[in-house]
């Protein structure tokens, strides 16, 4: 049971770091999409959100519900290749972002 809540507490600030990063570079919003954009079925809401508001509206709210509910998180995604393409035309400085992404998905990984 240690080692889940190690997992979870480090997924937790690795939650945080990427928050301040998109804070940093100014891709952090104040208002939502609209209403609908979330009623995508697509992966990543690809259709009806760019990255970062996928990233802060719904992934980032869903991680932090499962952890304040103390819930299984999920296990092995990988986030980091998708960000990298969505990201490889922006202007922002996105080094650090991405290899935040990374350890998340890193930190994701099943442990055995």
């Amino acid at each position: 049971m240690l080692n889940k809540k190690k997992q979870t507490d480090s997924i937790a600030l690795q939650l945080k770091q990427i928050e301040d990063e998109m804070q940093r570079i100014s891709l952090w919003q104040m208002t939502p999409p609209q209403a609908d954009a979330f009623l995508s079925k697509e992966p990543f809401a690809i259709d009806t959100m760019e990255a970062n508001e996928w990233l802060q509206w719904i992934f980032i709210p869903r991680m932090w519900a499962l952890i304040d509910a103390n819930a299984n998180l999920p296990q092995g995604f990988a986030l980091h290749p998708y960000f990298e393409e969505a990201f490889k035309e922006q202007n922002y400085e996105i080094a650090q972002l991405l290899q935040l992404i990374e350890q998340l998905d890193d930190l994701s990984a099943v442990k055995d």
